[in-house]
């Protein structure tokens, strides 16, 4: 990835981090204005509804109570008595009573004539009927809606209905559903309530509110402007927008953190190579069946002033992903012979491993510089194996002519950590390889009951039958060795026998364990 591409990347980053949290803020608060002003309105449609459902059902209660007083029909004593329930109840604007269909008096007393009652336009869940556009005995200008129980008729206002005090611009509409309006506050738009009985869903492209309460006897629809909610979305804002900005700054922070480690880690890897920071640890190889340390696989260590050291696997990939890998690499082969050159002149059965990556195997600079960097020291390329890993043998014919070309330098060939990756038996069969080193997830297997721990042995007899030599990496118990060295396993590796360790500690572990006398003087037939 380049430097370029990491700057646009985080850019990208950067403004998706203070964008998104701004915006997710913005849209949740909207939506809770919206969901609170909602909230708010369906709890004042359904006060309307139960205020208008009361004064029906009190009304007929009122009636039935009427019905079932035992007075003469219109005489003082039941004219007062209907007075004094219209008084008593604030809704009642009139009562009649009723007698072969005609009214015989009211609570203003007997009428000069007799008025004649139009049928009514609904049964109500009470038992009594409804008559919307009631025509009053007194004053027939006015239309009043009529509630009748046997002999008795009430007239109420349809203002009564809806006497409650609504929030600035609200809209109400008091229906009787198959029958009219039977009151309204504000002029509600009938096409927005028609709308809202049909679904009483949110009806954004009119930028309306709506709610809707609804009994067995009429249904209340409320309608509200969402600009009324915008009181509620700063209020609303005050709380979210804050906490927006703090998330867009964490996230601001923690990108341009990444990038700057990204960045600053790749720049300081290039730093590095120019600086020769590197240096090498090296891990004993022993023979298995001898019992004696035949050389060393070399471990890059990355150690940068001031700080701890660095394992390959902290930024090995940095350097392959920049590029850097190849410089890396022939700082290795630069170690590898400065550190162990005396000692591999001195003693031609000791051997030093060294990596190579996925992209030293499609670079035979690589190789040619090792070449060099060998002449005139005394130490014969066959001292210097290298391993590639799987990773390196997805191109296998170029896979193939780099390893041609080495072996023709003189270098002995292994595949590294086989069975973890992409290899197979064909991979093997198709390039001239001299060694296979056993992985240490499978050595750790040995002896246990894990479902592939007989890969281990699979693994050595198929490179048996492919007469290559093999190396066992990762071993840690006699056991695992033992084993091993029972099925004709070549050399070894792992913390039974040596921990990775400085150039000078491995030199004097090999003067102990090593296979031949260490010369005193260098070889000078080199």
């Amino acid at each position: 990835m380049t430097r370029k591409y990491v700057i646009g990347i985080t850019v990208i980053l950067a403004a998706a981090g203070a964008l998104l949290p701004i915006g997710f803020v913005l849209h949740m608060s909207w939506s809770r204005a919206v969901a609170q002003e909602q909230h708010h309105l369906d709890n004042q449609a359904e006060r309307v509804r139960a205020h208008a459902q009361g004064v029906l059902d009190n009304t007929a209660a009122a009636l039935r109570g009427l019905n079932a007083l035992a007075l003469e029909p219109c005489s003082r004593q039941h004219v007062r008595h209907m007075q004094t329930l219209a008084l008593r109840d604030r809704a009642i604007d009139e009562i009649a009573y009723v007698e072969g269909g005609l009214v015989r008096c009211t609570t203003w007393g007997v009428p000069d004539a007799q008025t004649s009652l139009a049928p009514p336009d609904l049964k109500l869940s009470s038992g009594a009927s409804l008559k919307l556009d009631a025509v009053p005995v007194v004053s027939a200008a006015l239309r009043m809606v009529a509630v009748r129980d046997g002999a008795y008729s009430a007239l109420i206002e349809p203002g009564r209905f809806t006497d409650v005090v609504l929030p600035d611009g609200v809209q109400l509409a008091l229906v009787l559903p198959g029958v009219g309006l039977l009151g309204s506050v504000a002029n509600p738009d009938l096409v927005l309530v028609a709308q809202a009985l049909g679904g009483g869903t949110l009806r954004l492209e009119e930028d309306y509110l709506t709610s809707v309460a609804r009994s067995s006897d009429l249904a209340v629809v409320m309608l509200e402007p969402q600009s009324e909610a915008l009181a509620a979305l700063r209020r609303e804002h005050w709380l979210w927008l804050p906490l927006g900005a703090v998330a867009s700054a964490v996230l601001i922070a923690l990108v341009v953190w990444l990038s700057c480690w990204r960045l600053s880690l790749r720049g300081e890897l290039a730093i590095a190579i120019r600086r020769r920071e590197f240096v090498l640890h090296y891990q004993p190889i022993m023979d298995l069946r001898a019992g004696t340390c035949v050389g060393a696989e070399a471990l890059v260590r990355w150690a940068r002033p001031g700080r701890a050291l660095l394992r390959p696997d902290q930024f090995i990939p940095v350097a392959e992903a920049h590029g850097l890998i190849t410089d890396i690499t022939r700082e290795v082969f630069r170690l590898a012979i400065r550190d162990m050159g005396d000692l591999l002149a001195r003693d031609r059965n000791a051997h030093i491993a060294i990596n190579l990556s996925a992209g030293d195997m499609k670079d035979l600079g690589s190789l040619h510089a090792l070449h060099e960097m060998l002449r005139d020291t005394g130490i014969a390329p066959q001292q210097i194996w290298l391993e590639a890993t799987e990773a390196g043998f997805l191109d296998v014919e170029r896979a193939r002519a780099t390893i041609m070309e080495a072996r023709e330098l003189g270098h002995i060939i292994a595949i590294d950590d086989f069975g973890t990756g992409y290899s197979s038996l064909s991979y093997l069969q198709r390039l001239p390889l001299d060694a296979l080193k056993i992985d240490k997830s499978f050595v750790d297997t040995i002896g246990t009951d894990s479902a592939t721990h007989n890969v281990t042995d699979h693994v050595i007899e198929m490179a048996k039958s492919l007469r290559l030599k093999i190396v066992a990496e990762g071993i840690e118990h006699q056991e695992q060795a033992d084993y091993l060295k029972a099925r004709d396993v070549d050399l070894g590796q792992g913390w039974l026998f040596g921990k990775p360790m400085e150039a000078g500690d491995f030199i004097r572990f090999y003067r102990r364990h090593g296979a031949g006398a260490v010369r005193p003087a260098r070889a000078q037939a080199a």
